[in-house]
């Protein structure tokens, strides 16, 4: 760039440097209120990029709270449920079991959201507290430049308001007053360029405040949302714990009785022999005791005692703890039946001797008295016929007559009609309750 001659460049240096020109301060001014915007890949274009990766950020939070709000609400159901269960009568202890650690599964599943979430409000604590640096330092930045085109600015209308105009006109020659409108050019150049940086770091300064307000309550809103979850999630832990030792005490009595049962089967297992031939004439006799209970529920039938359908459910004829489910079985002593070795045909409740033994249903006492299918130790059993197809059988109870109840007598569900007993063929004092339909045993939890 050429500057002007010698002698007249330096009066003028020594004006223009406290000077400059209103036709170049106005254009100036202007382009700091406007101007083009920013050059892609500078600071502005970072900081907008940055702007809408937190909201995408922030929009992926939402979603794992929502994530986690889904899966404290299933596992609090569960584990809700499986308590009720727990409380109700005669829970299936092998469900219940399954059940939980199931729940154990789930509730890992929350941890690691939970977790995840932790990890995110650490996150945002360093964002926030790196952007509140760099606000300093885009305000710190602002501010100097600010100042370097104010004091431009001042100098330029501190002195005299020589125009543009008057130096032309007293250039000793046209090439000095090219020269020096040249220069002045210059000069306003860089102003703008100036001027430029302060409108882009005032955007940046705008951006980076607006990521700080954006993150700030975005660290707000999470660190309350963490907090909540970890109070839910130490509440489930708490109540699955409490499932868990009521599980384990019922599972824990259930295994008393099994042993006790284990121990009398045992010793029927020593002599083989005598065994077999007791199971085949239990097996007999049951059916001909089958065959006799038929005959009553059919007089009972054509005396209008009994319908010939069954319309509702049952309910559990004794609170406690169940030491045998119906179905196949690996002790010796049941008979065969229903493709099994050792077919176990009703279920076993164990309660504390004496406890009352209730009608499941609606119905017509057929029988009452010893099981001689039993053999030379019967049992003392209870048949209810509820309609012509569909009777229970309560097994093992106490020989006595509640409530002066007789075959024939009907009774209603919740009626008592017996007590807990260990009368028979008996490891210990339980229920053994049978349901049949059609002449076969069926699983009472089916009726349930």
């Amino acid at each position: 760039m050429r500057r002007p001659s010698t002698t007249r460049a330096r009066g003028w240096f020594s004006r223009s440097r406290r000077r400059l020109p209103l036709l170049l301060v106005l254009p100036l001014v202007v382009g700091m209120l406007g101007g083009a915007g920013p050059v892609a890949g500078d600071e502005l274009s970072d900081a907008v990029a940055r702007q809408k990766a937190l909201s995408r950020q922030i929009a992926a939070q939402k979603s794992k709270v929502a994530q986690i709000n889904r899966l404290q609400a299933r596992v609090q159901g569960e584990i809700s449920a499986t308590k009720n269960t727990l409380k109700g009568i005669n829970a299936d202890l092998a469900a219940v079991r399954k059940n939980i650690d199931g729940m154990v599964l789930q509730i890992e599943e929350v941890k690691a959201v939970y977790t995840s979430l932790v990890a995110e409000l650490a996150r945002l604590d360093g964002e926030l507290a790196r952007l509140r640096a760099e606000e300093a330092v885009k305000k710190a930045e602002l501010a100097e430049r600010k100042a370097i085109l104010a004091e431009r600015i001042r100098v330029a209308y501190a002195t005299d308001r020589t125009s543009l105009l008057e130096l032309i006109l007293t250039a000793e020659t046209f090439t000095d007053a090219l020269a020096e409108v040249s220069y002045n050019l210059d000069i306003a150049e860089q102003d703008r360029e100036i001027a430029e940086l302060i409108r882009k770091d005032a955007e940046t300064l705008v951006a980076i405040q607006g990521m700080m307000l954006e993150t700030r309550k975005a660290t707000d809103v999470l660190r309350v949302e963490t907090a909540a979850q970890k109070k839910e999630l130490d509440a489930r832990l708490v109540e699955l714990k409490e499932a868990r030792e009521t599980l384990e005490e019922l599972e824990n009595q259930t295994q008393i009785a099994l042993a006790e049962q284990k121990a009398a089967y045992d010793l029927l297992a020593q002599n083989e022999r005598a065994l077999r031939s007791a199971i085949g004439k239990s097996t007999v006799a049951k059916k001909n005791l089958g065959s006799q209970i038929a005959k009553l529920i059919d007089q009972q039938k054509q005396r209008g005692n009994i319908p010939s359908q069954y319309n509702g459910a049952f309910e559990w004829p004794m609170k406690g703890s169940i030491s045998g489910e119906f179905g196949c079985s690996s002790y010796p002593y049941y008979g065969p039946g229903n493709g099994c070795a050792h077919f176990h045909n009703g279920i076993d409740i164990v309660a504390p001797y004496g406890t009352a033994v209730k009608a499941a249903g609606d119905g017509t006492i057929v029988y009452i008295g010893w099981n001689y299918a039993d053999g030379y130790d019967p049992a003392w059993i209870v048949v209810v016929a509820h309609s012509s197809n569909l009777q229970t059988w309560y097994a093992h109870m106490q020989p006595r007559y509640p409530n002066g109840i007789r075959a024939g007598t009907s009774v209603k569900t919740g009626d008592v009609i017996g007590y807990e007993g260990n009368t028979g063929n008996s490891s210990g004092a339980h229920l053994h309750w049978m349901v049949m339909l059609n002449g076969n045993y069926t699983n009472p939890r089916l009726f349930l």
